[in-house]
């Protein structure tokens, strides 16, 4: 996106301000504050106008820095990080983790409230972990502190870390962590108390917008945490992801289910999403799991089947995939609109072709944007994933029935991350019609 040159302009404060962009911005690439339109332009108003500006995932500002290490350059030349996300499985989980994440963002006070043992019970999605009930008492002691001469000292390091904590921040041990592989050694200077509740995963901080699939998403957590919360529901179970970027669903779906296609298009993409795979076995291989990583272009008639192309199907795995998937997932994928239309296209010829009913979960995370097309603040990528979901529940074409509810958000958390308020999950159940003989 050309954007405007005004420094006071900068594009991610009046496009999305949160990760990925919610919708294409409509425009000549300048902020509405310094445009002119045109009239006799308003033709183009709809035209892409970015291609390649920076897109931002937000998840990785939750987790401690220590645990993101740069272990490559990928081959497009962007810098490939491997980080660990901790499975908080049990309540005991909630309040170490309280305990020892001291580095966490507080800024959202307005989903923190109370501890992780009180949103497993009361079912609600405000965050633990993000609570300072655990750091108060510490705190209490923490004055303004004047010197000699009058003037305020300023407390540089949080008091309440102990010395070996101190002693971790002094700045001779603060250096990069540069390794020319990704490998199962790399965490071995951490202490790993059960190496069964950590995820590790290869991912960017920052894309393109092309490549937002290589970041992680909110959204990807939230249905991960829905995963595990229904976990006896999904044992077993044969599943298709769509979009499935660095592959942290589809880990988390094997922990349980017997066979998880994972698919998305890029090969750069599908070898990470590989790799992320292969760093977790831990966790898939003792529950007997098994993630397929497989190439799926929702913009393409049918499945890639040249075995000279790498992550092609076969037609063993294809006829696998329709005799016994009964679930598929889709996580954070909505933010261009011709990529909604292409996936609902997608669904509707997988749902038509499985033997089995099957059920559909879908998060999403509204994100809002200027459109000078409205010249306001809009959610235009979620009100067009909206009105084409309410099209396929509409559907009548004497095949299937697709019945569309939306899942409250009131289950555990057993991921790292903020739980904010624009998430949703929706679930699409697929049903064959039975035509009656007479």
């Amino acid at each position: 996106m050309a954007s405007c040159r005004r420094r006071s302009c900068p594009p991610d404060q009046w496009r999305c301000g949160r990760g990925r962009p919610a919708q294409r911005w409509r425009g000549s690439g300048r902020c509405p504050q310094h445009m002119m339109v045109d009239v006799a332009k308003k033709e183009t108003m709809d035209d892409i106008t970015f291609r390649s500006d920076t897109v931002l995932s937000d998840v990785h500002l939750h987790i401690p820095s220590k645990r993101h290490l740069m272990v490559r350059l990928n081959t497009v030349g962007q810098p490939v990080f491997i980080s660990q996300f901790k499975l908080l499985l049990n309540k005991n989980n909630w309040e170490s983790e309280r305990k020892n994440e001291k580095e966490l963002a507080t800024e959202n006070t307005g989903h923190q409230t109370g501890g992780g043992k009180e949103l497993c019970e009361k079912g609600s999605n405000d965050l633990d972990f993000l609570s300072k009930s655990g750091k108060e008492s510490n705190l209490k002691g923490i004055e303004a502190l004047l010197d000699d001469d009058g003037d305020l000292e300023v407390i540089r390091r949080p008091q309440y870390l102990s010395d070996s904590e101190l002693e971790d921040l002094s700045r001779d041990k603060v250096y990069p962590i540069i390794l020319t592989k990704g490998g199962e050694d790399i965490f071995e200077d951490e202490k790993q108390e059960c190496i069964s509740s950590i995820i590790k995963i290869e991912h960017t901080m920052a894309t393109p917008l092309e490549d937002v699939g290589k970041q992680v998403w909110r959204g990807a957590f939230l249905l991960a945490d829905y995963i595990l919360f229904k976990r006896e529901m999904f044992r077993c179970c044969t599943v298709l992801e769509l979009g499935g970027g660095t592959g942290i669903t589809s880990i988390v779906m094997a922990m349980v289910a017997k066979t998880v296609y994972c698919t998305d298009v890029g090969e750069d993409l599908l070898a990470m999403c590989e790799q992320n795979v292969t760093l977790n076995k831990h966790l898939t291989e003792p529950a007997g799991g098994e993630v397929k990583v497989k190439e799926l272009d929702w913009l393409k008639d049918g499945f890639c089947t040249d075995p000279e192309a790498p992550y092609s199907w076969s037609e063993v795995e294809i006829a696998d995939l329709h005799d016994h998937t009964t679930v598929i997932l889709a996580a954070d994928v909505f933010y261009d609109d011709d990529l909604t239309d292409a996936l609902f296209k997608t669904l509707y010829k997988v749902t038509h072709n499985l033997k089995n009913s099957c059920t559909i979960y879908i998060s999403i995370e509204k994100r809002l944007n200027f459109t000078l097309r409205h010249m306001d603040i809009t959610c235009e990528a979620y009100n067009h994933f909206r009105n084409t979901l309410n099209d396929l529940e509409n559907l009548q074409d004497g095949k299937i029935k697709y019945t569309v509810e939306p899942i409250k958000l009131a289950f555990c958390q057993f991921l790292v991350y903020e739980r904010i308020e624009q998430l949703e999950l929706w679930k699409i159940i697929a049903e064959p019609l039975v035509l009656s003989l007479t």
